[in-house]
Formats: structure tokens, sequence, C-alpha cells
């Protein structure tokens, strides 16, 4: 099974309007409420692909009751491990605009997390990683929560055997990098964070300087970037494609991950995971892709080789 860890979950709703204008009163078109956290985004799309995953952090609250509702709605796909936690899972509002199809993002800060919860956390973990083929640390760390943890975590996860994959920011993944994660994840802006540099490939090879075995660089509607020990790749969808980029970034990860597990090539796991990712876009809430387009895109991905990279 697949493991992703999401410290700092969150019930997703999603607001769609026909046109998002400030200092004005919205009337709603569709609310849809999903089980969110980047983790979570990423366990829906490895459950879409055939993949049995599996899904740990912390849920507490009513809205940690209502996101494990959601959860158990799933009908078994994602397989809930959370750890309950007495302070209240937060919310995240998105405002989809139909006009334009750009979407405007409202992110809690999350619960605080106690010293028995974390320790709780922890012994539940170690027994995850008996099962796991791989891992994905994925997003922000409640308050309560050390900075160091995913470099902790990866440690915990390469000691069993168990490859990961790293995908947060700022301080954590400064950290966590120099834990040596077998992949990271950023964008452009945060890896731009990490290195201190604005180009990208400069910038990877940076990152891998500073600990990680790999790096995939998601860079918006240019596609990803893969610096690897075996080589170097870009990749980038034929078109770009219109619509809601939420949770774009979480099917790139799953993209990652199931090519890992299935011992995929640099190249085709980048191009699933460009395909997933563009596909994403057109789902109208994170963790869910188009099939269809995905289908349609996943062998029109063009992935070059850097020689001189």
């Amino acid at each position: 099974m697949i493991l992703t860890v999401t410290l700092n979950t969150a019930l997703d709703i999603t607001y769609q309007v026909p046109r998002l204008r400030a200092h004005t009163t919205h009337r709603v078109t569709e609310v849809t409420e999903r089980p969110g956290g980047k983790g979570l985004n990423v366990a829906r799309v490895l459950a879409a692909l055939g993949h049995r995953a599996v899904v740990t952090g912390f849920a507490g609250g009513m809205t940690g009751t209502v996101l494990r509702e959601r959860l158990a709605e799933l009908g078994g796909a994602v397989t809930d491990a959370l750890v309950p936690i007495a302070g209240t899972t937060r919310r995240t509002v998105g405002v989809v605009d139909a006009d334009s199809g750009d979407t405007t993002q409202l992110n809690e800060p999350g619960p605080i997390v106690t010293t028995p919860e974390w320790a709780a956390f922890l012994g539940a973990y170690a027994e995850l990683l008996r099962e796991a083929s791989a891992v994905a640390l994925c997003g922000s760390l409640p308050p309560g929560v050390p900075v160091g943890t995913y470099a902790r975590l990866i440690r915990e996860a390469r000691a069993a055997g168990v490859p990961t994959l790293l995908d947060t920011s700022g301080e954590p993944l400064r950290r966590g990098v120099a834990a040596r994660p077998d992949i990271v994840k950023p964008n452009a802006h945060e890896l731009a964070g990490l290195t201190g540099s604005t180009e990208p490939l400069r910038a990877a090879r940076d990152a891998r300087r500073r600990g990680a075995h790999a790096v995939a660089a998601s860079l918006g509607a240019d596609g990803m970037l893969a610096v690897t020990a075996e080589g170097t790749w870009r990749a980038a969808p034929p078109r770009r494609l219109a619509g809601n980029p939420t949770g774009a970034g979480d099917s790139a990860v799953a993209g990652l991950l199931s090519g890992l597990v299935e011992g995929a090539p640099w190249p085709d796991r980048l191009a699933r995971a460009v395909a997933l990712s563009a596909a994403a876009v057109r789902a109208p809430v994170a963790g869910e892709f188009d099939r269809g387009t995905y289908e349609e895109l996943l062998g029109r991905i063009e992935v070059t080789e850097d020689p001189a990279a």
C-alpha cells in the first residue's frame, strides 16, 4: 500500500460563483465538500489509479468528524488511519469564478497538536510503515508539531526501507530535504524559496546537492522538470487547459508515487504526473481528475531529456 501523511488535514469547501468581485455579495451556484489536505487529495487520485491508499495525520472536532464521514463515503477506496485529537480540524474554502475559471483560496491555520497526540501519531506511523511500499509527506504543519517533523519521518521511513516523497514548503521543506528524501516535489516558488534561485534547472540541481535524491519541480502550465541521478527531463502538456488548478500538484504527486512503486522509468513517471496534473484542472474539486482528459493527454505529453544537465 501507499501511505500518505497529512498532518494538517482539512475539510475542503468549494463555492462556485458566476463572477467573483470584491466588496459585493455573491450568490453561490454550487457547493461541494470533500475531505482535504494535500495527502488526502493524493490518496484519492492514487485510489482512482488502482492503488491501495492509506491516509494518516490528525482529525478532530466536528470538522474532523465530517471529514472522516466523507472519507467513509468513498466506499473503502481510501483507508482512514487518522489519529484523533482534541482540537478542531481546519477548513479550506475555495471560491471558483465561473467567468474566468480562477480560484480564490482561503486556508485556516489548523488545530494545536498536544505532546501526547504527537506521540500517538508517531506510534501509528511506525506501525503503518511496516506495510507501506512508499510514503508521501504532504502539506503544512499544524501548530504544536515540530518544524523538523518531516526530516524525522523521512529518516524513520528510510530505516524501514520505505521510499519517501516530500511535498511541503518553507522551513519544513529545507529541513526535510537535508534528511535525503527519495523525491522532493516543489513548485517553482517553493524551489526558489529553498535555494534562492529563480532559474528552475539551477535551483533543482541545488536542491539535489542539499540532499534530495531526485527533484520533480512543478512549473505550472509549462509542465514539470525532473533532475535525478539517472538524468534530467522536462515534460509539458500539448496545450493549456482552463479550469480549477487547485489540487493539480497533488495529482502530480500521485503520478510520481504510482510510477515509483510500479518501477516505471523517470520519463514515464513525469509524463503520468503532467497528464494527471492537467486532467485535475478539468475536475471541479481537488483530489479528482478528468479521466478522459488524462487518457487523451498521456500519450501526447512531450518528454525531452537535457543531456547537458
